[in-house]
């Protein structure tokens, strides 16, 4: 039996990515800590498994402080937490130094600086430490000119409505974050989140014409919005099918160019955040999947079906599944727009749907997986689902955190078979693992990891 211990603890600076490759032995300790030959009799998986979470714990414990930084300005503070590395030259960061590469940016609303409670900007500081400071973006590197510009307006528009900023729902208050998306040929798409609290919708239509007043023909026109959008909602987060999105002026949606397809993009819908950087992981992932044309690819957590529809030409048949409605329907007209009519969208939890899809799918053509789940992984009836499916030999699992949930993931899918837990396939075995730098002037990157049996 193979058991995996996978520890990802990113260098401070990055290793070159834009072409993919086999991890070299002097860079495992930022993706592959360890692999342990067991034998069945050594112990039970859950006591491992107990063993490298304890070991792992008692190493993040042991990191050393971060350098404080409290003698800085606020704006270098500011810096420091959304890019750590914009100190760095290109040399130093071993890696192509893009500004403004970001087509989606989310702006919160706090005190600033000046205590001003309608500024508009990023955290510094903690909640838990009651020390937030929301401190204004115009010198990141990460953001394009028109995220900051739409920032910069959007805080003149809340500090001159009569209505207060909600910076903690319970204490009252109704403009919240605003949500800027761009593509690469100028469109922007804002959307303003509102907490209602007691207002009716009586109440809350003046507000919305003023909001729609000051970007089309006041000051805030000079952002030339091709699209408004305003969602109310009393939740930190909520989909369209729990608080619709509000078109209050121009286009529905905004379309971008990926590996030379065309992609519809809803208001709430996941996209790569680095367009130029999903082609380099896309192609990357094609290259690893070694799919063929007799092969069924089950894309998990697809979003608008940007993953799927690039490999649709190599493979038979294309299976996404996607929580957001709002992205299933982007992902099958995308397909519709592209001609591509090998590929099935199908909405709903992944941990509901894929274990009634793939029992109907394990006697036919062969299988292989791609997930690319959030920050919190994969449910634990997706990994049981993929691990018990003898059809599945190969694995790609997309990772934008792999030292978070996602390690939780790793030990499930390369563990001994544990009836208890009703993991019973062959275990996985790690093969590769490339990180892809999609997050210039950041400690980040996407790591690709490819499982094999």
């Amino acid at each position: 039996m193979v058991t995996v211990r996978f520890l990802c603890q990113f260098l401070p600076q990055k290793i070159p990515i834009w072409t993919w490759y086999h991890v070299p032995r002097r860079f495992w300790s930022c993706v592959v800590i360890d692999k342990t030959i067991c034998q069945e009799n050594t112990g039970s998986s859950e006591d491992q498994s107990k063993s490298w979470i304890k070991t792992r714990k008692k190493k993040q414990h042991s990191l050393p402080p971060k350098p404080a930084n409290d003698h800085l300005p606020w704006e270098e503070r500011l810096a420091d937490a959304v890019t750590p590395l914009w100190r760095l030259s290109y040399e130093e960061q071993l890696q192509p130094v893009l500004g403004g590469y970001r087509n989606k940016s989310t702006f919160s609303v706090n005190r600033g600086i000046d205590g001003d409670p309608k500024t508009v900007g990023f955290y510094v500081g903690t909640g838990k430490g009651r020390n937030i400071v929301c401190v204004r973006s115009d010198h990141l590197l990460n953001m394009p000119e028109k995220h900051k510009e739409v920032a910069r307006f959007y805080e003149e528009f809340i500090r001159q409505s009569p209505l207060e900023p909600c910076i903690l729902f319970h204490e009252g208050g109704h403009w919240r974050e605003i949500t800027v998306r761009t593509n690469a040929v100028g469109s922007t798409m804002a959307i303003v989140y509102f907490h209602p609290q007691n207002l009716t919708e009586e109440e809350i239509q003046p507000h919305k014409e003023t909001l729609v007043e000051f970007f089309t023909h006041g000051p805030g026109a000079a952002c030339q919005l091709t699209s408004l959008y305003f969602q109310e909602s009393s939740m930190t987060r909520c989909t369209n099918e729990q608080s619709p999105y509000q078109l209050l002026y121009g286009e529905p949606y905004i379309f971008e160019e990926l590996l030379g397809l065309r992609f519809r993009i809803s208001a709430d819908a996941f996209f790569q955040v680095n367009t130029s950087g999903a082609e380099v992981l896309y192609r990357t992932v094609g290259e690893l999947s070694k799919a063929d044309r007799s092969s069924i690819l089950i894309d998990v957590c697809c979003g608008t079906g940007a993953i799927g529809l690039s490999l649709s030409k190599g493979v038979e048949q294309v299976i996404g599944i996607e929580l957001i409605e709002q992205a299933v329907q982007d992902a099958a007209h995308n397909a519709s727009l592209n001609g591509i009519s090998n590929c099935d969208f199908r909405s709903g939890k992944a941990e509901v749907v894929l274990p009634q899809l793939l029992p109907s799918l394990d006697s036919a053509a062969p299988l292989f997986a791609i997930v690319n789940p959030s920050r919190a992984g994969l449910h634990y009836r997706v990994t049981r689902a993929i691990r018990n499916c003898t059809s599945i030999r190969r694995l790609i699992y997309i990772s934008c955190k792999p030292d978070g949930e996602a390690m939780r993931n790793f030990a499930e899918l390369c563990c001994p078979p544990d009836r208890q837990k009703k993991l019973l396939g062959d275990p996985f075995v790690p093969a590769v693992a490339i990180p892809v730098d999609m997050f210039p002037h950041t400690a980040h990157c996407e790591l690709v990891l490819v499982f094999e049996r």
